[in-house]
């Protein structure tokens, strides 16, 4: 029986992906990471290249520990990726970079019904990301699941555009996972600037007429959907005010009971500069439709979620804005209770 079965953001999880932040390092000499993330010269003064601080990693792998743990105390399976250390830059015909860090797995593959998808992301530094998660990939595919990677892209210096609305061209599919929430039948993709039209062209021509994939358009311009739109269970969805109004609200969702993502705890454990907005408190793991793991600083979201019937596990991550990730970014849930469902 495929070990990959999973329909949406909210059945029961019984198998879990989880990341890790060793060897992490920022790829500053990267064309895609400057223009993505808005990095000019006075705030690239501040991003180091190398490999992080050993105490913000060993921290981040603290917290992860503890996070593991929770999972396994609930009988959740837990998988975690091979950290792989490129001492060299990787390349290939058209440039080179550094390496990144095998901390997101939400970013590089999608979990969808039996089948596991290598998304063709927009940073060069991610090209090899998914290496460290091959032996799960093939543990899954013997398992009966399906696993495919999209076409890879050439990722040349036209792929990224300075001063326009948004900073991912056209040219090729590219889409990040993390551009996706799961709705049963019905996916919703961002178009932002890591994920474009042609990303959401192949994966509806991919999947077929058992999906509709819906593009999300002037909802959020910077990268991944899950710090602006959390789907908690069917018919309640939380959104982020700052980003999400009545206008541009994907229509299906407007059938939906709507929360308010509350003002955001701010805070920091370490001068570096961060990858992540102070919405990524709202980056919270529904592991059942009544109970959430979110940051734990986030007092008045977690008040929010237990008035609306959702019990909430409050871990932290200390380092996630810094490294780029909470709790739904550094997970990839493969198999969840369930069936394939229409919603809407």
């Amino acid at each position: 029986m495929s070990l990959v079965s999973v329909h949406n953001e909210w059945d029961p999880v019984e198998e879990i992906i989880v990341g890790s932040a060793l060897h992490a390092q920022f790829p500053t000499d990267d064309i895609g990471f400057k223009i993505i993330e808005k990095v000019d010269s006075a705030r690239s003064e501040k991003f180091k290249t190398g490999i992080f601080p050993e105490k913000i990693v060993d921290e981040t792998e603290e917290d992860i520990a503890i996070f593991v743990q929770t999972l396994e105390a609930l009988k959740i399976k837990v998988r975690r990726p091979t950290p792989i250390s490129y001492k060299e830059k990787i390349r290939t015909l058209d440039w080179e970079t550094e390496h990144y860090f095998c901390y997101c797995p939400r970013d590089v593959l999608l979990a969808l019904g039996n089948l596991i998808i290598e998304t063709p992301n927009l940073l060069r530094y991610r090209y090899f990301e998914t290496f460290s998660y091959k032996d799960i990939l093939s543990s899954y595919m013997k398992s009966g699941s399906k696993w495919v990677a999209a076409p890879k892209p050439r990722l040349t210096d036209k792929v990224y555009v300075e001063n326009e609305k948004l900073s991912l061209a056209n040219l090729e599919p590219i889409f990040d996972a993390a551009n996706i929430l799961r709705a049963g039948r019905d996916l919703f993709f961002l178009i932002s600037d890591s994920g474009n039209e042609l990303g959401l062209e192949w994966l509806q021509t991919f999947l077929g007429d058992e999906y509709r994939v819906h593009p999300c358009r002037d909802l959020y311009s910077g990268v991944h959907i899950d710090s602006t739109i959390a789907l908690l269970r069917p018919g309640l969805a939380l959104v982020n005010p700052a980003r999400v109004t009545d206008k541009n609200l994907p229509e299906l969702l407007k059938k939906w009971d709507i929360i308010e993502a509350p003002e955001m705890a701010d805070y920091s454990y370490s001068d570096l500069p961060t990858l992540s907005s102070v919405w990524l408190g709202m980056n919270l793991l529904m592991l059942s439709p009544t109970l959430a793991v979110v940051d734990k600083h986030q007092t008045k979201l977690i008040k929010q979620l237990e008035k609306n019937g959702i019990d909430t596990i409050p871990l932290q991550l200390r380092h996630g804005r810094t490294l780029g990730g909470g709790f739904h970014c550094i997970t990839l849930d493969v198999r969840r209770k369930g069936s394939l469902e229409d919603y809407f």
